[in-house]
């Protein structure tokens, strides 16, 4: 069973943007720290940014300025808008989710973003 859904990823030109969504599920959303993550393969892994349950933002520094996490509670959705795409940010990008109060994770399968010079 799926919890966390991401969509939205693609092909793009370089200078473009996108916008992720991570639909949540079986979760108390409200409760929970959401994240962006990504992976290249053959790389590691990295954080990309967070935004906590009180509205709280952190950022990589490879994508602050460019990159903006939002939350919506009502539709239990976090999304995350790219912009200034570069060929850097082609990865799988991975939604997770934190319970603030027991810390259970979730993660979510993935949405795959091509960025093209």
């Amino acid at each position: 069973q799926v919890q966390l859904v991401e969509s939205g990823g693609g092909l793009v030109q370089a200078g473009g943007s996108l916008r992720l969504s991570c639909a949540a599920s079986g979760i108390i959303f409200s409760d929970n720290r959401m994240g962006w993550y990504r992976q290249a393969p053959g790389k590691q892994r990295e954080l990309v940014a967070t935004i906590g349950v009180s509205g709280a933002t952190n950022y990589a520094e490879a994508v602050k300025g460019r990159f903006t996490i939002s939350r919506d509670n009502a539709k239990n959705t976090v999304y995350l808008e790219m912009g200034s795409l570069k060929p850097e940010d082609t990865a799988v990008y991975y939604c997770k989710s934190e319970n603030y109060f027991s810390s259970d994770v979730a993660w979510g399968q993935g949405t795959q973003v091509t960025v093209s010079s």
